[in-house]
């Protein structure tokens, strides 16, 4: 139990808030690296990482995601800046994942992948395999990428400069990516499914390990990706592990509704939010999957202090040192934990079932998170005392699905 105090509130006929935390470097500002308590010099050690999730399941989260790309961090959105004086660099963040898993207990691990240059086959069993070694805690965020730089690493295709004065008519190259993006993440689910729960026998008396009739071929075959499987991962303990996806517009929409468990979307109020919902409801019930759950979680990028002024000033602070005002995609919170927990619950009647927030200095920002704003929210009855399930699935409400070619064979 988490040992907080706080007075319950009555919420029978509410349900509990999903909150995740966004792990990026030492922060979403960019000048959180200057920091005192940012500690830049361990930014690329196990350590580091395994403290920062520590915090985030003392705070009874559901879940941390991993930041992750195919080129260095830029502060423009479509090529290279070249700056030397921001964070630069990272680790991969399945691997950071699988790493951290046997330090954690409750909390789900959500690396992100770019689905642009990656292959849909070896992506399956990364994530199979931190399902495994997570005992069930494992989710993938999925992410496309625009960029030719990135794709001059590959050297597999090439991806035109996207001119920003021109982004009307280059929506069409964006679309294809999002088409590409989801016919990879249905092979992907497809691999997960190719073993059947009981496939294997582990029969030493009959030496037979396994039963390759409840192993079966995908054969996969699309305008992107011809894959015949099966995978050489047994089907992961979640059965399939969460799949989550950053969506703006209607393009990206369409992939949450097609194939996410979760979309995370950057709405600036209440009535935005509630927008966005019905837009990503309609497109789920153009896909068919209108009886099948599908999360929405707000983005925010949150600085919180016990007194608001101070929020303001140290983002004017982080501002100065960076040379310039930050701007997001998502909306930028300066306030105490009670006024977000305010915000929260108002965006929450858009229709969001939860939200990602986006700590600016993840050395102060993620413990305001779990020490000031989840007692808040607990005292109002709108968040956990306890983890109540062993598996990411479990907490996000989410049942495990059955295996679509299992119910085949038994027909």
């Amino acid at each position: 139990m988490n040992s907080q105090e706080g007075t319950p509130v009555s919420s029978a006929s509410i349900p509990a808030l999903h909150l995740a935390v966004a792990l990026d470097g030492t922060g979403w500002h960019p000048a959180s690296w200057r920091e005192p308590v940012a500690r830049p010099r361990d930014l690329f050690t196990a350590g580091y990482w395994a403290d920062l999730v520590a915090e985030a399941e003392r705070g009874l989260l559901d879940f941390v995601t991993f930041e992750d790309g195919l080129g260095l961090q830029s502060s423009h959105p479509f090529e290279p800046d070249g700056r030397g004086d921001q964070v630069r660099g990272r680790l991969d963040a399945v691997l950071l994942a699988a790493r951290i898993a046997p330090l954690t207990r409750h909390i789900g691990l959500v690396p992100t992948a770019v689905v642009t240059h990656t292959e849909p086959f070896h992506l399956s069993k990364a994530i199979a395999t931190l399902d495994y070694v997570s005992t069930g805690r494992a989710g993938l965020r999925v992410q496309i990428s625009a960029r030719p730089n990135e794709a001059a690493h590959f050297g597999r295709r090439t991806i035109p400069r996207i001119d920003p004065e021109r982004l009307p008519e280059q929506w069409a190259l964006a679309s294809g990516l999002f088409d590409e993006a989801a016919d990879y993440v249905e092979v992907v689910r497809r691999l997960w499914d190719s073993w059947e729960d009981d496939a294997e026998i582990r029969d030493e008396a009959t030496g037979r390990f396994v039963d390759r009739g409840k192993l079966h071929y995908i054969d996969f075959e699309g305008p992107h990706f011809s894959v015949k499987g099966p995978s050489i991962t047994p089907r992961p303990p979640q059965g399939q592990p969460v799949v989550t996806a950053l969506a703006h517009q209607t393009i990206p929409f369409r992939l949450v509704a097609r194939q996410a468990d979760i979309g995370y979307v950057t709405p600036h109020d209440a009535d935005e939010a509630r927008a966005i919902v019905d837009e990503i409801r309609a497109e789920q019930r153009e896909a068919g999957r209108a009886q099948e759950p599908l999360h929405v979680f707000g983005d925010l990028v949150v600085l919180l202090d016990e007194d608001p002024a101070a929020a303001r000033a140290r983002l004017a602070r982080l501002d100065d040192l960076a040379g310039t005002p930050y701007t997001s995609d998502a909306r930028v919170f300066a306030g105490t934990p009670a006024q977000l927990a305010d915000l929260l619950q108002e965006l929450r009647a858009g229709g969001l079932t939860g939200f990602r927030l986006r700590p600016a200095v993840l050395g102060h920002d993620l413990p305001a998170i779990t020490r000031g704003l989840i007692p808040e929210l607990q005292r109002r009855g709108a968040f956990r005392r306890a983890y109540e399930a062993d598996t990411l699935r479990g907490l996000l409400g989410l049942a495990r699905p059955a295996n679509r070619y299992a119910a085949t064979a038994t027909a």
